[in-house]
């Protein structure tokens, strides 16, 4: 007989949104006749009592920071539970599969995972319990990605925490209530440090405009007055999403929204841009990255330094902020080119755009990353770091990994003395200089700004500020 709590839904850390990963499993395992219990606990502590009769618990690791965070929780699981099947679900997921499943899980999905979530729990309530063994479904070695497309449905939100307790919109000097819905899964682009690569191969999936338009309805009617898209890429399909928004604004005009867009595509659709700033876009985030030729090649960005000004130019002539996503440390980023990023943000009023946590963001090498070959060229690649979910990587400059370390502890502690943008960054241009034995240049008169943004600061690549990497 089926029971609430005999499958359990975890998420650890999901950028400070009410996780969607919880909410569409959850969705479809309902359907299935299933109650399954959520629990997110980035806002909730683990009650062990809650899942020490489980048969299944599932956990979401669409992150590193999701990894790291997890794994502990699978291991004090485990231990009051030795016969709960614990699954392993989202990109991190698959990229760490070998050592999961060597460890801790005893399956790994990734992809569009929710009915393979459903067809586990139902090959687990056929087995007699007392057979239960920790094999796993995957038995052969790694799994392989599920890009089949889904029959999405409405994400089930109502057992979640209340979206008050997630990252709020900050805007016009005061805070909005914030939602999160996905409009489109994948990606078309392969940038290499990028972790979705791996596991979709450049392609999309597109989720329904009325499934999308209904889960943006009901975080409405729980007090969101802002909505995040959180798509890898917001214009990937830029039909799709002009149909979600433009039903969206008829209901709501008063709801404003974010997306993540690459500098490309803000380039090449710039014509649809007065009309997104008219359904309500107030900022765009973009994977600046950098703008060192050199760094942006060999991620394989598809932009330029020049196109990153172009791109600025026509979000700002449509009265769109750009918040830039940044990836200083990488190896191919040099002291002097870091120093001219610094210049960037500087001379096109960008500091209060950029959470300060972006200037101490190293890049992260997980198994499988397109990356690798590159780093292997170069000879700076070390050993893999299994329970670190990363390759160790070495700067070709020691400069380089000695500022990361400087800035990362600098960055931290001002940001939890809650400075400001523009104290921290010119903080972090003076450790620059010195490290580079320049005269430290004195902090010019600015009319400081506040630009609008999530109060939660790292972005879809990266890493608390405690130990800071991108992806």
């Amino acid at each position: 007989m089926r029971a609430a709590g005999d499958i359990v839904l975890l998420a650890v850390y999901e950028l400070g949104h009410q996780p969607l990963s919880l909410a569409s499993p959850a969705a479809f395992l309902k359907r299935a006749g299933f109650s399954p219990v959520a629990i997110d606990l980035s806002i909730e502590n683990l009650d062990l009592s809650r899942v020490s009769n489980a048969k299944l618990v599932a956990i979401s690791a669409p992150m590193h920071t999701a990894m790291r965070l997890a794994v502990p929780v699978a291991r004090e699981i485990r231990s009051i539970n030795p016969n709960a099947h614990i699954c392993f679900y989202g990109l991190y997921a698959y990229l760490n599969a070998k050592y999961l499943l060597s460890s801790v899980a005893d399956s790994v999905l990734a992809g569009e995972y929710e009915q393979a979530l459903v067809d586990l729990a139902l090959r687990l309530e056929a087995q007699d319990s007392t057979q239960h063994d920790r094999s796993g479904i995957f038995t052969s070695g790694p799994p392989s990605p599920i890009l089949t497309k889904l029959n999405f449905m409405v994400p089930h939100r109502e057992s979640l925490p209340p979206i008050e307790m997630y990252a709020a919109l900050r805007h016009e000097g005061r805070l909005r209530k914030a939602g999160y819905v996905e409009a489109t899964r994948g990606c078309l682009h392969t940038c290499t440090h990028c972790p979705i690569p791996p596991v979709y191969g450049g392609r999309f999936f597109v989720v329904p405009k009325d499934v999308v338009v209904e889960d943006i309805r009901q975080q409405v009617n729980a007090g969101a007055t802002h909505i995040t898209f959180g798509d890898p890429d917001f214009l990937n399909g830029p039909g799709h999403v002009l149909k979600i928004l433009r039903a969206v604004h008829e209901e709501f005009p008063f709801l404003t929204f974010d997306a993540t867009i690459k500098i490309e595509h803000i380039i090449e659709k710039r014509d649809l841009f007065t009309e997104l700033r008219e359904l309500g876009c107030i900022f765009v985030v973009s994977a600046v990255e950098s703008v060192n030729e050199d760094v942006l090649r060999n991620l394989e960005k598809g932009h330029t330094r020049q196109d990153v000004e172009e791109a600025l130019s026509i979000l700002r002539q449509n009265d769109i902020e750009m918040n830039p996503s940044l990836l200083p440390f990488t190896p191919w980023e040099t002291l002097d080119s870091f120093i001219e990023l610094l210049h960037f943000v500087e001379d096109h009023d960008l500091i209060p755009n950029v959470s300060p946590v972006h200037y101490s963001i190293r890049l992260l090498v997980p198994p499988g990353s397109l990356v690798i070959p590159k780093l292997e060229e170069m000879g700076v690649l070390g050993t893999l770091d299994e329970e670190s979910f990363t390759y160790v990587w070495y700067h070709p400059d020691t400069r380089m990994d000695e500022l990361y370390r400087e800035i990362s502890v600098l960055v931290q502690e001002m940001v939890s003395q809650n400075k400001t943008n523009y104290e921290i960054f010119d903080r972090v241009k003076a450790v620059a200089y010195a490290k580079a034995g320049l005269p430290i240049p004195d902090a010019p008169v600015r009319n400081s700004r506040e630009a609008p943004g999530l109060t939660e600061p790292w972005y879809c690549c990266a890493e608390p500020l405690n130990n800071n990497v991108c992806c």
